[in-house]
């Protein structure tokens, strides 16, 4: 198993260094809390850019001493934003319920990472895992926006162990993962990566109502993996039939 992560681990790291600088860019920003996904991918990047990797850290984030405890150990620059002032900006959100509260707030915190990017002349790594985007968890052009993300391609359980490999757990432990984690991964590996259908789902041995809340929740958040869409009235249009490689050179 350590094998194992040790060469994604390799292999991440160095993803992260050559999609950034075949940009120009030397750096990479991003938001922390108390996920594992973002403390993979905080330790990755800070291998990868050293002091040039700065991290946002809520104010009212439950685990802030925590996270603040994580940056200084492993010397990440880091910066704060209180999420209260965010929501007072605007009345409208006075008779708002949570849901669209936690939307505004991620919206507000990745245009935010986006302009300290900017300053940092560097890219907004994101950190949610596979099992994560899947299933629609996260907000669109929220905590979904970013321009790398290494953990990606990585189902929850695995992030998971992949933090005990690098030690993550020493501060954060296991706490978000929860206890179905590696049955409902086993379930969306069956049906994304072994392509398996319904009815053979179901004749693996997997529970019926799960198997169809899963691909349910698959289906109807596809939109949140691809760009806006945009109606086809010529032979090339963006984002269908005009697509050039993201690092392509004049």
């Amino acid at each position: 198993m350590s094998q194992k992560y040790r060469r994604i681990k390799e292999y991440l790291i160095q993803f992260l260094r050559e999609e950034t600088f075949k940009t120009g860019l030397n750096g990479g920003v991003m938001a922390l809390d108390h996920s594992l996904d973002s403390a993979v991918t905080a330790i990755l990047a800070k291998e990868a850019f050293g002091n040039r990797l700065l991290v946002l850290i809520s104010q009212e984030e439950t685990k802030n001493a925590l996270l603040k405890s994580f940056c200084e150990k492993r010397d990440i620059r880091y910066f704060t934003m209180a999420e209260d002032v965010i929501i007072g900006c605007t009345a409208l959100l006075e008779e708002a319920d949570s849901g669209r509260k936690e939307a505004f707030v991620s919206r507000v915190r990745m245009a935010v990472l986006y302009d300290t990017a900017s300053r940092e002349r560097a890219l907004v790594l994101g950190c949610k895992n596979k099992s994560a985007l899947l299933l629609g968890e996260g907000t669109v052009h929220g905590d979904l926006a970013c321009a790398l993300n290494p953990t990606g391609d990585l189902y929850r359980s695995e992030v998971a162990e992949f933090a005990a490999y690098l030690g993550v757990d020493d501060f954060f432990g296991t706490s978000d993962v929860p206890d179905n984690a590696e049955a409902l991964d086993s379930l969306l590996k069956a049906f994304i990566e072994e392509r398996l259908s319904r009815e053979e789902l179901i004749a693996r041995g997997y529970d019926s109502e799960a198997v169809d809340t899963v691909i349910d929740r698959i289906y109807h958040n596809q939109f949140k993996h691809k760009l806006p869409l945009v109606a086809k009235l010529t032979s090339r249009t963006v984002g269908q039939n005009l697509r050039y490689p993201r690092d392509i050179k004049l």
